[in-house]
């Protein structure tokens, strides 16, 4: 996950997916497991902080009128 370019949500959901098929597959070794769980947990705190991010934008959007809790 070393991207010199900021995926969007959906490519990070389209990997986590990804790792999801890996993981449920019989040919990883512990090792392996552990390294794709650490990459997908990685994803998904990317996709959390993205998230709290446009939640932030459209909160302050609403700023002048009431603030919509999601």
């Amino acid at each position: 996950m070393e991207n010199s370019k900021a995926m969007s949500v959906e490519e990070a959901f389209e990997q986590i997916e990804d790792r999801i098929n890996k993981l449920e597959s019989a040919n990883l070794t512990l090792e392996e497991s552990f390294l794709v769980y650490h990459e997908g947990m990685k994803l998904l705190k990317e996709c959390n902080d993205s998230i709290d991010k446009i939640e932030k934008k459209v909160l302050k959007l609403n700023e002048d009128m009431q603030a919509d809790e999601f």
